[in-house]
């Protein structure tokens, strides 16, 4: 198996969970850095995180992989509604394979969105060391804002000008949308929580939300560091809606590069869920930098 600074072809496709992905990957450029691995949101893409795997490869100094999950941008697309173990599949059967595909041991987990509940679902399930995870707006359960947000995504994809924007990014816009839409909206999974799944988590943790999230109230992220095992801290983002990485980039890669020199170390095998030495810290981020809408 690969060590995570083999060199790979920076981009291609892989077989993970019987679907064939589209990735891309950057070697490392500092000798000794983790390997970054970015899961994008509910309607993204590897595309659609556009220059940001760059910036944070060029600050970090660390391999980077990016990839499109099955449905999503140039991966195979959707030819089945989404269950209720979605997100729960990603994590614990397609991720370990992209892992295990590029011989990735103790990555760096950055995730936004439902990549962001992907990442935090792959480290409580404990099947692979992680060195720590930034997430960024990630759902652990719905609201009536989230609803609300759903809502008007809905709105706008059928009736106003979202599905001309995403379509240039997807193979199959509409399954896509449909996709993500039928599963969130369901009335069946309004009852959809993992906070008992969640002190399953002992590695690092940086937790990201910017205050004006059309999709989640900061509970999310409060909730997040409640109740994992590991450290964990909390950065609220004023003046910031969903994609703090595409409204605050500088914030955002600052805090990474930051997180990433905390965390240098892999964590100590077997990994699994600790209850000591735990600190949870919440920051207020202050910017003069306005949001743009996402």
């Amino acid at each position: 198996m690969p060590s995570d600074s083999a060199p790979w072809p920076n981009s291609g496709f892989l077989t993970a969970a019987g679907h064939t992905l589209e990735y891309r990957f950057s070697p490392a450029t500092e000798a000794g850095r983790p390997t970054v691995v970015l899961l994008h949101e509910g309607l993204g893409s590897l595309a659609q995180w556009r220059d940001f795997p760059d910036k944070v490869a060029a600050r970090t100094g660390c391999a980077t992989l990016t990839y499109s999950r099955y449905g999503f941008g140039q991966s195979d697309p959707l030819a089945e509604p989404r269950n209720d173990r979605y997100l729960h599949d990603e994590a614990s059967v397609a991720l370990p394979e992209v892992l295990a595909h590029f011989g990735i041991t103790a990555p760096v987990l950055i995730g936004h969105s439902d990549g962001g509940t992907i990442a935090l679902l792959h480290a409580a399930a404990g099947l692979w060391p992680v060195r720590g995870m930034v997430v960024i707006a990630p759902h652990i359960f719905l609201e009536d804002i989230s609803i609300a947000g759903l809502e008007r995504a809905y709105n706008a994809f059928h009736h106003g000008g979202l599905r001309r924007s995403l379509a240039p990014w997807h193979r199959d816009v509409d399954a896509m949308f449909a996709g993500w839409a039928d599963l969130w909206l369901n009335p069946s999974f309004r009852s959809w929580n993992i906070e008992h799944e969640l002190p399953g988590i002992a590695c690092p943790l940086l937790l990201m939300q910017g205050e004006l999230d059309q999709y989640g109230s900061p509970e999310q992220v409060h909730a997040v560091a409640r109740h994992v095992s590991g450290p964990a801290e909390v950065m609220l983002l004023p003046d910031c809606g969903h994609a703090p990485h595409a409204e605050l980039p500088d914030v955002v890669l600052d805090a990474i590069v930051r997180f990433i020199s905390e965390h240098e170390h892999p964590p100590r095998l077997p990994h699994g869920p600790t209850t000591h030495g735990t600190t949870h810290v919440t920051t207020h981020v202050t910017t003069n930098t306005s949001a743009h809408p996402h």
